[in-house]
């Protein structure tokens, strides 16, 4: 069974010495950023270094690689997805998603899973078409700092409504819950974890972080407890032992109603929790992750 992600590591991938570090940072899935984090003049090292890590991959390394190209229509853009096209990665990450042609485009010419991020007026009105737009679209999520000032709205309150949107559109398309945008703020752990318990009790699953030491936070919070663990495996055997008996519904020890919406959330739970061994020891390092 694969295991749901719940944390994100960005790191530059012009800086191979922090790309190193971030594969044995912790996380469940790094995100090598050709985008934000790299500027303009290192676009092509970037690119060229990401490419040759893929390719000297291990076919069972085990590890979570995407990486976040440039926005397709860009010239970055076009040369990331003509490089990254048939190479070994878990997927990419499309940023300033607005136009599903576009999106179409880099499914088929890549041939990679996609994660769509929204950070415009425009790419959010249209976040169920997009969401829809190819098979290969895997999710869809907020890129917060962008479509806060695309739509002159305070990052927090302002884009609460958004956040709901985005989560309805995820699943209306089938697709799972959208992962959190990152929490700029390194220095402020606990402001971290108040906004991933949010998330989690509003609909996203995950954080993208920028930095080793907030992955601890974000396991945390999307770490289904062992309450939880217990309480759904509790539900999915009562149902279990209800269909033996011809019912679709039942009460379970506690007297808590138990039908089948009940028993497909508790599976989620199970997903989520799923067996998770760490590839290596962790080696932090405070300069392993960059902000996008």
């Amino acid at each position: 069974m694969s295991v749901v992600p719940r944390s994100w590591l960005y790191v530059p991938g012009h800086r191979p010495e922090r790309v190193a570090k971030a594969l044995v940072a912790g996380a469940d899935a790094v995100v090598i950023d050709l985008e934000d984090a790299v500027p303009a003049a290192q676009k092509d090292t970037a690119r060229d270094l990401t490419v040759a890590l893929l390719d000297e991959r291990a076919d069972d390394d085990g590890r979570q690689v995407w990486v976040r190209i440039n926005p397709p229509r860009t010239e970055p853009g076009r040369r990331d997805v003509a490089a990254l096209a048939g190479r070994r990665l878990e997927g990419l990450r499309v940023p300033r998603a607005e136009d599903p042609d576009v999106v179409r485009e880099v499914a088929e010419r890549t041939g990679a899973p996609l994660q769509l991020l929204l950070e415009s007026a425009r790419g959010l009105s249209r976040a169920r078409e997009l969401a829809g737009a190819h098979a290969r679209v895997v999710g869809i999520g907020l890129g917060e700092a962008d479509l806060a000032a695309d739509l002159l709205v305070d990052r927090d309150q302002g884009l609460a409504w958004a956040r709901g949107w985005v989560v309805v559109a995820a699943r209306a398309a089938g697709l799972p819950s959208p992962v959190q945008s990152v929490w700029t703020d390194v220095g402020d752990p606990a402001g971290l974890r108040a906004s991933c318990e949010t998330g989690r009790a509003t609909g996203f699953f995950g954080r993208s972080v920028i930095h080793p030491r907030q992955i601890e936070v974000v396991h945390d919070v999307y770490t289904p407890s062992a309450e939880d663990v217990a309480a759904a495996e509790g539900i999915v055997a009562t149902a279990a032992e209800a269909a033996a008996r011809g019912e679709a519904a039942a009460l379970d020890a506690h007297g808590r109603f138990v039908d089948p919406a009940v028993v497909a959330r508790a599976r989620t739970v199970l997903d989520r929790a799923g067996p998770r061994v760490p590839l290596e020891p962790p080696a932090p390092d405070p300069r392993a992750g960059e902000a996008p």
